[in-house]
């Protein structure tokens, strides 16, 4: 900031009214100072602009004939002249430092008027920038309430979705977990359905094992040359041991059946006997049964209702009491 002594220097410097050291001194000041230099430049063009509107100063001796006329229109009451020999001081600087000063206050007066002018200047520009600067944030403020409209509806719409993949999460491990006890309803399944293999392989053997028997003991009892053997297996599950043998004589149309392990008869049920032969279209009756209630065991004789030419199977049903013309209840026995 220039001080007021160095803006009083500034002002004589424009009008070259600095002399010797002093002027010497403000050069260097003004050197070495960017501020100093511009007020001095602006000082300058501000005389320039003076000395074109200012009116013109009285020449020295112009001034000089109008003051010795002033002193002759005096007369008499005048004082007397002073003697030839008195040196009367020339026109020096004493006689042109009231213009420098008029100047100068002149020159202050241009600059701070083209200071008022700048300064109001920047004062409008400033309120200008208030204005958009007020109108800046408030569109900064709307635009930041639309942000915040819009954030807050993506933050709804998020949740809304983080709600939906928590409930679908929720229903996969529900399922997951139905799944895992399917997986160990199914692996227990195929554990009973092995042991039941095994089960069912030991009673086929045994089955086997049976009919063996019960063949040999029909071949005792004729020559098996001129017989027709079938062994019966089981189609109950809850009976899954029962098995018969059934020896078919084609030349006397008669037979022997021995059955073993069957459950035991109802009072209203018997068992009845069945030959297929193909000339048929339904299986021939072979006759009722009944089982020994405790072992499930019986040998019978048997003749089929009709001509038998050629047997592809004998099978035997759970019937009423008395039997059946056809085949109506489950098969007990069957056997190829």
């Amino acid at each position: 900031m220039i001080d007021e002594r160095h803006e009083e220097l500034a002002a004589l410097h424009a009008l070259d009214l600095l002399e010797g050291e002093e002027r010497a001194a403000f050069e260097r000041a003004l050197a070495a100072d960017p501020a100093l230099q511009t007020l001095v430049r602006e000082l300058r063009e501000a005389s320039a602009s003076l000395a074109h509107s200012a009116p013109a100063a009285p020449a020295p001796d112009a001034l000089k004939a109008r003051i010795l006329a002033s002193i002759e229109r005096t007369g008499k009451t005048a004082p007397a002249a002073a003697p030839d020999n008195v040196i009367r001081p020339g026109f020096g600087v004493w006689q042109i430092l009231p213009w420098a000063a008029a100047a100068c206050f002149g020159l202050c007066a241009v600059w701070l008027g083209q200071r008022a002018s700048t300064a109001e200047s920047q004062i409008v520009a400033l309120r200008n920038e208030q204005t958009l600067t007020k109108v800046s944030l408030q569109t900064a403020l709307q635009q930041l309430e639309i942000d915040r409209l819009v954030s807050a509806k993506a933050i709804e719409e998020t949740t809304q979705k983080l709600a939906a993949a928590t409930s679908d999460l929720g229903a996969a491990r529900t399922q997951l977990a139905a799944r895992d006890t399917e997986v160990a309803t199914l692996t227990g399944r195929i554990a009973a359905l092995t042991e039941s293999s095994t089960t069912f392989e030991r009673q086929l053997t045994d089955s086997r094992q049976q009919i063996a028997r019960l063949t040999e003991d029909l071949r005792v009892q004729g020559d098996i040359a001129r017989y027709q053997v079938t062994a019966l297996v089981s189609m109950l599950e809850g009976a899954p041991k029962a098995v018969a043998a059934a020896v078919w004589d084609p030349t006397k149309q008669e037979g022997v059946l021995k059955v073993e392990k069957l459950p035991a008869l109802l009072p209203s049920q018997d068992y009845q006997l069945w030959v297929v032969d193909p000339q048929y279209p339904n299986p021939v009756d072979g006759g009722v049964f009944t089982v020994d209630p405790e072992t499930g065991t019986r040998k019978i004789s048997f003749k089929a209702k009709q001509p038998i030419s050629s047997v592809a199977a004998f099978a035997v049903t759970l019937e009423r009491k008395g039997g059946v013309p056809k085949a109506e209840g489950p098969f007990v026995l069957l056997g190829k």
